[in-house]
């Protein structure tokens, strides 16, 4: 059954029956949700990475149920995380793209778990435009935080926080379970900014790859044949797009330290203006980054990015196309895998100390990401695409009353599922507006996919134009097919067998072989849409993005 479950409405399972309890009042389980930016499942070595080893996120695969097929609806920070929110997909919370801004007047899991008793935290990287809502505590990152002595929001106060914000991130999270009432359940929300771009390592990790050598992904070098416009016109390739300063960090420290401004010329076209204007804007974000270190921190950095800064310019003007991407995808990963040690590392702090206050047990922890991201496949950085490697997500989940350890579910599992879950097991009434479905079924049948399950997931990519020109599309994925429509300023259609195909790089869709089901895929799409309510999206949306070619 494809449904998007409007108008499911779970019982709320009983408190005692999920923790096993007899004869004596259950505790409500505390809830921890462990998000990170852009972390993706082939960044996770219980995922089968060979890129990075990820200990204590094994440790919760290990001791619970990792999800293998978790998808989001919108692979975008602010739009997913408004998701994960309200339980709903984005056309229904209306926060489509992160231009929005959240309505935090409406329903969240957090409200209801504050309603209900819950001491209530928001720590970390928030990035939805409006002051969080329904939280005893909120400390969060202005935008899209920095990683060097971080700008905090907290409770309404701007503070800057000495530090590499991963760590200061935990260290708040530890402070809020200190003070915390230890006779009421928590709830918290222990968002990261890392793994985002540009990347910056903590100072502990600085070069700490610099010998590795990282393997590509078989389509690095992509040509994008068979497919149609939206592959070929993206602005996310590694060797076209991603830039030297601010990406890869390829600025002497006296270049750092200077003030400049860079003249155009009035007669310049369009793509010189362009690469002009990227090269201005990547120099001084990175400008802006570095100028939050101390001066020691500076030091230690100079230090650890002077062997690749000699090497970009010994090699810059003889490189091929070719080798370019493939230098460029090496330093790329190198950073990349580097914070993310960073963030392996405080998810163990925090469990740590879970364990330590004896809370480690009745805590449901979870752990995700606000969606995939290309780590060279398609020769591509960044997500936004329904393609796999960003439309699929993370999901971890440990709770050992309830989940059995080692699990895994093949279930197509959504970051909306997670808002009604919650609810679950809290013991709350799951409201029947939630557009997601309680994985309770899934985490208490060890992984088992149950009757009446969902058989497709509904994607809806809206941010177009914008950063990275990846076109507005709507699809549907199923175990077996992935269906996707580019619209708005285009009209494509892509068809993948996800068996034959998992890397997406054959287009079946004018396939005569595959005519049968394509047009069943098609007739799934438009009754998941029905049931989603998103049933004219080509032109609710275009009417919606009025004016949007100027942002």
């Amino acid at each position: 059954m494809l449904t998007c479950g409007v108008r499911y409405a779970a019982v709320p399972l009983s408190l005692a029956a999920l923790a096993g309890c007899r004869g004596e009042q259950p505790r409500r389980p505390n809830i921890i949700v462990m998000m990170t930016d852009d972390h993706t499942a082939q960044a996770m070595s219980c995922y089968g990475s060979l890129l990075v080893e990820t200990p204590n996120l094994d440790r919760l695969a290990r001791e619970g149920m990792l999800f293998e097929n978790c998808y989001v609806p919108n692979a975008i920070s602010g739009p997913s995380r408004a998701c994960i929110l309200t339980g709903k997909y984005s056309h229904a919370n209306g926060f489509t793209d992160n231009s929005r801004t959240f309505d935090g007047d409406q329903q969240t899991f957090p409200k209801l778990l504050h309603e209900a008793g819950y001491q209530t935290a928001m720590i970390g990287k928030w990035h939805l435009n409006s002051d969080p809502q329904g939280f005893d505590f909120w400390s969060i990152l202005v935008g899209q935080g920095e990683y060097y002595s971080p700008q905090f929001i907290e409770n309404g106060d701007r503070i800057v926080e000495p530090g590499y914000v991963t760590d200061v991130i935990t260290d708040k999270a530890i402070a809020f379970l200190e003070r915390r009432d230890p006779s009421r359940p928590f709830a918290m929300l222990y968002y990261h900014k890392a793994p985002h771009r540009n990347w910056m390592p903590a100072q502990r990790h600085l070069g700490i790859n610099d010998d590795r050598v990282y393997p590509e992904p078989a389509n690095l070098l992509d040509d994008y044949a068979g497919r149609g416009s939206a592959a070929r016109e993206q602005a996310m390739e590694i060797g076209r797009d991603m830039w030297p300063e601010w990406d890869l960090k390829l600025l002497e420290p006296e270049v750092l330290e200077q003030s400049w401004e860079l003249e155009q010329t009035g007669d310049a076209n369009r793509d010189d203006v362009k690469r002009a204007n990227d090269w201005r804007a990547s120099i001084r974000q990175f400008q802006s980054a570095y100028s939050r270190m101390t001066s020691e921190e500076k030091a230690r950095w100079n230090e650890a990015y002077a062997p690749r800064i000699a090497e970009w310019h010994r090699i810059k003007d003889t490189l091929s196309p070719e080798e370019l991407v493939r230098w460029k995808y090496q330093q790329y990963m190198k950073d990349y895998c580097a914070v993310i040690q960073g963030v392996d590392e405080n998810v163990g702090r925090l469990l740590d100390y879970l364990e330590e206050i004896g809370e480690l047990d009745n805590t449901i922890v979870v752990y995700t990401s606000d969606q995939g991201f290309f780590l060279g496949e398609h020769g591509w950085f960044d997500k936004r695409f329904m393609y796999e490697e960003c439309q699929r997500t993370p999901l971890l989940v440990r709770y050992p009353k309830a989940v059995g350890a080692g699990t895994r579910s093949k279930a197509l599992a959504m970051n909306i599922d997670l808002a009604p879950t919650f609810v679950e097991m809290a013991g709350i009434e799951v409201p029947a507006d939630m557009q997601g479905r309680s994985l309770v079924p899934v985490l208490t049948s060890g992984g088992a996919v149950p009757d009446e399950w969902r058989t497709g997931v509904y994607y809806h990519y809206y941010e177009y134009p914008s950063w990275h020109s990846v076109k507005r599309h709507y699809g549907i994925r199923t175990a077996e097919w992935k269906l996707i429509h580019f619209y708005n300023d285009v009209d494509e259609w892509e068809l993948y067998d996800m068996q034959a195909d998992p890397h997406e790089m054959h287009n079946r869709y004018d396939d005569p072989a595959c005519a049968a089901v394509r047009a069943e895929l098609r007739e799934q799409l438009e009754t998941l849409q029905r049931e989603c309510g998103d049933t004219d999206p080509d032109e609710r949306v275009t009417e919606f993005f009025q004016g949007a070619a100027a942002l």
